[in-house]
């Protein structure tokens, strides 16, 4: 028997998804969802999409507020899904926010917001999931990181330098928490036309003409990409693009 076979395994694979009402995080919900897994759906402010989406998903899924920026809030999901679930399996870290400006105008407080959700937040679920899944025999955690943490961009100085610190942590994080059989890698999906996105239209036009195939990316397909890295069993600090950009 391999050492494998020997960890406790549930009937249902568990899953949560920070950011899960955006337009990605709706899409990684529901193709978990279709998947199999129990799926925690996380959001802030938006209670109706949230619980809309989890009505959609049946009995299996379950809504959770929390600002991801707030340590004790994170915590709280993590209590509350010990209780619930007693494991977790996979965990998503979908929840971003953008305050694009020039670096020369944007302000103190929207660059401390934007790490704050974009980074802190991303450590702060590492640090509370964590340990929920070393107790549960491992597990995988999938970092949402963006093109534009590896090439910067006009006007995004705050939400380039939190995406490419994201990759840092994946890359610490996948060090440390190997021996717990607990992957962590790292997506950068392509510009979607969600809401996020579409918020900045000349910038979402610009991505669309910068495209090789002339096309942004589907939340769809980055679904289904995602949701095939959580089956993989032995790779960890790994960067993934899934851009149609060079």
């Amino acid at each position: 028997m391999r050492p494998s076979d020997l960890r406790r395994r549930p009937e249902r694979k568990t899953a949560l998804v920070t950011g899960g009402a955006g337009g990605l995080g709706s899409a990684l919900a529901a193709t978990l969802g279709r998947e199999g897994y129990g799926v925690a759906v996380n959001f802030h402010k938006d209670r109706a999409g949230a619980e809309r989406l989890v009505k959609e998903l049946g009995p299996s899924a379950i809504a959770l507020q929390a600002d991801v920026g707030v340590l004790e809030e994170v915590r709280g999901m993590a209590e509350a899904l010990r209780a619930r679930w007693g494991r977790l399996d996979a965990l998503i870290n979908c929840a971003a926010i953008a305050k694009d400006n020039l670096l020369v105008k944007l302000s103190p407080e929207e660059w401390d917001e934007v790490i704050r959700v974009n980074l802190t937040g991303i450590f702060n679920a590492i640090k509370a999931f964590a340990p929920l899944m070393a107790e549960g025999g491992g597990g995988h955690i999938i970092n949402v990181s963006s093109y534009s943490g590896l090439k910067g961009k006009r006007g995004q100085a705050a939400y380039s330098a939190s995406k490419a610190a994201v990759l840092g942590l994946t890359f610490g994080a996948a060090a440390e928490l190997g021996r717990h059989n607990i992957r962590v890698n790292a997506v950068l999906p392509g510009y979607m036309p969600t809401r996020m996105g579409a918020a900045a239209a000349g910038a979402m036009q610009r991505a669309e003409k910068e495209s090789l195939i002339g096309r942004l990316s589907d939340p769809a397909e980055a679904a289904v990409f995602i949701a095939g890295l959580l089956e993989m069993e032995s790779v960890t600090g790994q960067v993934y693009s899934i851009e149609s950009r060079i």
